[in-house]
């Protein structure tokens, strides 16, 4: 086996499963053009669950992917030496779970270790930030530039330290080592790539942690007997650490700069500072002068707002953009009244919108001056999108995000590559948005994987499940019979409720199925319910009849999900919560390439894979009439998908969701 490839994987959930595909889709190089010959050691800490399962999912489908676990405290120097103690290539690459491998880089390193074997070959690489900007990559050492043969390392002991900088010695050591030797490579072709994280992680985190590179580099100094070469590269290194404000604090940069014994003066490094701030000050000026007179007459105004004391009674709710009560923190804010009686909720509502209150439910119309002293001075805020007008995140406040769907489509900074969908929405905004987090609510561990890297920021990810779905798992039977009832549905009659969802590239609702043709063929037992996405108002604008029954409107979709006896949907997230009912879904898909290619979606879900694909499918009307007619809705076959299209995304849902949220988020008293 020619390559190793070790990933330390340690609170990267968003990144891992792309860094581990990028090394098992490796190919051969031509004429072979296989799998690469190559294994994939992947190491994670024994309390990283969700990173322990998307390897364990990997090395499920590939037999080249082993899975080690790391038990005590995390070090990524002693994770990686366990992968290359457990390794059998000829070689060793060392990567971590936000690297990428790419395209074609194992074929090239074949060529060029087939051209001579090297003791150690470094790699081209390169880095990306979030906007999916590339920028060459940095002279720092790094064990991702590195390729190591596996009994060079071992012949000298290259063995990473524990704790920060752990790669200072072992790299220098190898590349010093192999260049006195003359076995010393280096691949021009850009290999490697690593994804910089707008959140950081613990080794891009200022503190006085990074004074252990300064140790590092002593470490080395005495291991190489006091060889010249490390005063040139510490010198470098160091002066880098220095100029990082992730790394090195301000206030600590002097205390760095005596530890370190750098040449020169330190009021040098103070001054270039103090340029870079005055720069910041006028850019921000100039911002400041371009605001509207309405604008800076508003933030004065909740400026004064900002002064009074939080209250500790009081949390702002807010659903779909100020549509009213609904979704998950509806659902949240039932279970609150229930724990935390004592907590007032208010709702955010639009205008146009404030008929969909519930009576006695207190509310505060966007934009007005009860809401910017709600917003200044609640302690919780709840939504499951986002608040109107911007406001400033008060230290103490505590803002839970929960979402409204499970992402099929891309969210956030996956639609870079889909500019024209964003509608002039910035996705800056849409990341400092993310920055006022304290909670994120998850409904799966896919939605975690997407949250984590599509909106980066530090907050923590809640793993518990929709709220709005507890109804779907307790719902009693006469709770049914009474909403099919007030739906004027006759006992006995199936009901189908269609929900196709939104189009990013098309005007208005245009259903693509002819539902009076439908119903009729499917006969005078059958009902069919018709819900338009929300963003086309409380009508579907389609005609209505005994067995068509327009249910845009109805406030409560979780209500119509009980209602109905299956689903039939396109790329609606509606799928991923009426499968805790596990009952039938049948996806009609009649522009999927077009959806796809416009939009990017996260797994391909026609293509009838366990896990993928929910039930039935059909991308014509013809073949939907089939599917309903021939029984193939609620087949063996199709229950059978549904059934791994529910493990996969149902896993938390047991109607206890809600209560999990407010315990966590809220100060329940105890029992």
């Amino acid at each position: 086996m020619l390559l190793s490839v070790v990933v330390s994987a340690h609170r990267v959930q968003g990144y891992l499963r792309a860094a581990l595909e990028s090394v098992t889709e490796q190919r051969r190089p031509p004429p072979e053009d296989g799998p690469a010959d190559l294994e994939l050691i992947v190491v994670g800490a024994s309390d990283d669950g969700p990173e322990l399962a998307v390897a364990g999912e990997c090395a499920a489908r590939d037999p080249r992917v082993r899975v080690l676990v790391h038990d005590g405290p995390w070090d990524p120097g002693a994770a990686r030496n366990a992968g290359a103690a457990a390794a059998r290539g000829t070689y060793l690459l060392f990567l971590d779970g936000d690297d990428l491998l790419l395209p074609r880089a194992f074929a090239e390193i074949s060529v060029r270790l087939s051209e001579g074997r090297p003791d150690v070959l470094c790699l081209g690489h390169d880095q990306v930030d979030w906007w999916g900007t590339v920028r060459p990559g940095d002279t720092l050492p790094a064990a991702r530039n590195q390729l190591l043969r596996r009994a060079f390392r071992d012949a000298h002991r290259l063995r990473f330290t524990e704790g920060p900088y752990g790669d200072v010695v072992p790299v220098h050591r190898a590349a010093f080592l192999a260049s006195d030797a003359g076995t010393l490579a280096s691949l021009d072709r850009v290999c490697v790539r690593h994804r910089l994280r707008r959140s950081g992680t613990s080794a891009t985190a200022p503190g006085r942690t990074h004074f252990a590179v300064v140790d590092a580099y002593e470490r080395l100094a005495a291991g190489t007997g006091g060889d010249p070469r490390v005063a040139a590269v510490r010198t470098a290194h160091l002066t880098a650490v220095l100029g990082d404000p992730n790394r090195i604090a301000p206030g600590d940069r002097a205390a760095f700069f005596r530890a370190a014994g750098l040449p020169g003066r330190y009021a040098t490094h103070r001054i270039r500072e103090a340029v870079r701030a005055a720069r910041t000050r006028a850019r921000a000026v100039a911002r400041a002068g371009r605001r509207s007179l309405r604008a800076r007459v508003m933030r004065a105004v909740y400026r004064v707002d900002l002064r009074r004391p939080l209250d500790p009674r009081l949390a702002v709710y807010g659903a779909y953009w100020n549509r009213g009560v609904a979704c998950n923190p509806a659902a949240v804010h039932a279970k609150a009244r229930e724990l935390v009686p004592h907590i007032r909720g208010v709702w955010a509502v639009s205008s146009r919108h404030r008929d969909r209150m519930p009576a006695g439910v207190p509310y505060v119309i966007e934009g007005s001056r009860a809401y910017w002293r709600a917003m200044a001075t609640a302690t919780y805020l709840v939504n499951n999108s986002s608040f109107p007008g911007g406001f400033t995140k008060r230290p103490g406040q505590i803002y839970l995000q929960t979402h409204h769907g499970t992402p099929l489509k891309t969210m956030g900074l996956d639609q870079l590559p889909y500019p024209a969908l964003t509608n002039g929405v910035s996705l800056e905004r849409v990341v400092a948005h993310a920055d006022q987090w304290d909670f994120s609510l998850s409904a799966n561990p896919h939605s975690s994987e997407v949250w984590d890297r599509v909106y980066p920021s530090s907050y923590e990810q809640l793993p518990y499940g929709y709220p709005r779905n507890d109804i779907l798992c307790t719902a009693t039977p006469e709770r049914t019979d009474k909403i099919r009832a007030e739906l004027s549905i006759a006992p006995g009659a199936t009901v189908v409720l269609y929900a196709p969802t939104h189009r990013d590239y098309r005007r208005g609702f245009l259903p693509r199925l002819d539902l009076e043709r439908l119903t009729g063929d499917l006969g005078p037992d059958w009902v069919l319910l018709m819900r338009a996405h929300y963003f086309y108002g409380r009508s579907a604008g389609s005609a209505a009849g005994g067995r068509i029954v327009d249910v845009t409107g109805h406030p409560v979709v979780e209500e119509l999900f009980l209602a109905a006896d299956a689903l039939i949907t396109d790329y609606s997230s509606l799928m991923f919560d009426y499968a805790c009912l596990d009952r039938p879904i049948v996806v009609y898909a009649p522009d999927w390439e077009a959806y796809r290619a416009s939009r990017g979606t996260y797994f391909d879900l026609l293509s009838g894979r366990p896990g993928d694909t929910p039930g039935a499918v059909a991308t014509t009307e013809d073949g939907l009439r089939e599917v309903l007619l021939s029984g193939a809705w609620r087949s063996p076959e199709a229950d059978a998908l549904r059934a791994a299209f529910r493990s996969r995304f149902c896993p938390y849902d047991d109607g206890n969701a809600a209560e999990r949220v407010v315990r966590r988020v809220f100060p329940v008293p105890s029992d």
